[in-house]
C-alpha cells in the first residue's frame, strides 16, 4: 500500500465522525492499539525534541525500508504518533523525504490541535524525516 493509500484511508476512517470529540475518541483509540515498542528504545536519544509530552520515536532499516516504532505518555499525542507510524512505515527512505502528509489537514486535526502540540506533530515528522535522511545515506554508502 502506497502512502497516498495509507492516507486516504485515514481519511475515510474519519470521515465517519462529524463531531470532534468522536474524532478525538477514535484518536485515542489508534493511540491504544500502537504496540510494539521495545522497552529497551525507551532513551533519551528517541525522545522527540519539541514535544510537550513524552514522545519516543525509533526508526529501523530492513530490506531498504524504514519501520518505525514509538510511544507517548499523552493519549492524544499516542494516537497522532501512531497515524503518522501507519503511514509512514514500510516505505524506502525516499517515499518518505517525498510524501506530502496531506491527511493531516483533510481530517482538521490540524486546526483542532493546540499550538503546543502543532508544534510536537511538526517536531515528529521533522524526526521521521531525519531517519529517512540518515538512512537514505547509509544506503548510498
Amino acid at each position: 500500500m502506497t502512502i497516498n493509500e495509507k492516507q486516504d484511508e485515514i481519511i475515510e476512517e474519519f470521515s465517519v465522525f462529524d463531531d470532534w470529540m468522536d474524532k478525538y475518541a477514535y484518536l485515542i483509540e489508534i493511540g491504544n492499539s500502537l504496540e510494539g515498542f521495545d522497552e529497551k528504545n525507551r532513551v533519551e536519544q528517541n525522545l522527540i525534541e519539541g514535544c510537550q509530552s513524552r514522545v519516543w520515536l525509533n526508526g529501523e532499516l530492513k530490506e531498504g525500508k524504514v519501520y518505525f516504532t514509538a510511544d507517548s505518555d499523552a493519549i492524544i499525542t499516542k494516537g497522532i504518533v501512531a497515524l503518522l507510524t501507519r503511514v509512514l512505515s514500510g516505505h524506502t527512505p525516499d517515499e518518505i523525504l517525498e510524501a506530502d502528509l496531506y491527511f493531516i489537514e483533510k481530517i482538521g486535526l490540524k486546526e483542532h490541535l493546540s499550538p503546543t502540540r502543532s508544534n510536537g506533530l511538526v517536531s515528529m515528522i521533522k524526526q521521521m524525516r531525519m531517519y529517512a535522511l540518515a538512512f537514505k545515506s547509509k544506503l548510498k554508502r
